[in-house]
């Protein structure tokens, strides 16, 4: 396991950590005035959200490997079922390719697929898994041409209607075990997967399918379901274990910290969230 606790150069932001804080989404910072931050403190790994970037992912990609920072990954494909997702599938399948080409565009490896939720008019979520697939496999081997890897992130169950139909590590990697290629894997998100008792051995089972580490912690009480995410050391999560089994796995990839706070960290200056999640990363990670 990777001592963090001199040498942080494993740690990224997900900017959604500061609030999507970005000159014209209702706050100051351009997305090269984050990387800058990011850059002064040290913090090599970077991954932004489509709004953000939409239209410039080229310049964007190209000025964070000038000064050092990576872009690690894209958050996110677009719905793939459920009723948050477009009506068309053909309109389904055109953006999640687009997502592809900015992926590739900001020269990130990973692009994070949060499936959506269960299909209208349909139970359980054998129907919608199964539909999760049939539009992975048109879009896969765009992706490998690209080479860009699709990441699968399960969510907790509580996102389980409109979402996502995939709740569990275990579903996730029975999906790429059907695939087996080398650009389908998934993200394994801490505060999605911190209760599975049985994540440390579909951990081992991922081996290098691994993409992402995505960081936070559970609050408890939890007082939203979305936006209420805990820094690292505030909530119940064992992030030194689940680190632990992630690496155990063969990850050694970034650590990104990703916090949607709408009262608490998203209220405070981004200058202050960055200093404290260095911190808390080195000490409770």
């Amino acid at each position: 396991m990777r001592d963090v606790t001199q040498d942080y150069s494993c740690l990224a932001l997900n900017t959604a950590t500061l609030g999507h804080n970005m000159a014209g989404m209702g706050a100051g910072w351009t997305p090269e005035q984050t990387i800058e931050a990011c850059a002064e403190r040290g913090i090599r790994g970077i991954v932004f959200w489509r709004r953000e970037i939409a239209g410039r992912a080229l310049e964007i990609g190209r000025y964070a490997h000038s000064v050092g920072v990576e872009v690690i990954g894209l958050c996110r494909a677009p719905f793939l079922t459920g009723p948050l997702a477009f009506e068309s599938e053909r309109a389904i399948l055109d953006d999640f390719r687009y997502a592809v080409e900015e992926t590739a565009e900001l020269r990130a490896p990973v692009l994070t697929i949060v499936t959506g939720g269960i299909q209208p008019g349909t139970r359980g979520v054998s129907r919608s898994l199964a539909d999760v697939e049939r539009l992975v496999s048109d879009v896969l081997p765009y992706a490998e041409q690209c080479d860009v890897k699709l990441a699968l992130e399960p969510l907790h169950p509580m996102y389980g209607g409109d979402r996502s139909c995939l709740m569990t590590t275990r579903d996730a990697l029975d999906i790429c075990d059907r695939f087996r290629s080398k650009h389908l894997g998934i993200a394994v998100d801490v505060y999605h997967t911190w209760w599975d008792t049985d994540l440390p051995r579909q951990l081992a089972r991922a081996g290098d399918r691994i993409f992402g580490y995505h960081v936070c912690d559970w609050l408890s009480p939890t007082e939203d379901m979305l936006l209420d995410r805990g820094m690292m050391g505030d909530g119940i999560a064992d992030l030194k274990g689940i680190r632990r089994d992630v690496e155990a796995a063969g990850y050694a990839g970034f650590c990104e910290v990703e916090i949607f706070s709408s009262r608490n960290w998203w209220q405070r200056r981004p200058e202050e969230v960055l200093d404290v999640m260095i911190e808390r990363f080195q000490t409770f990670c």
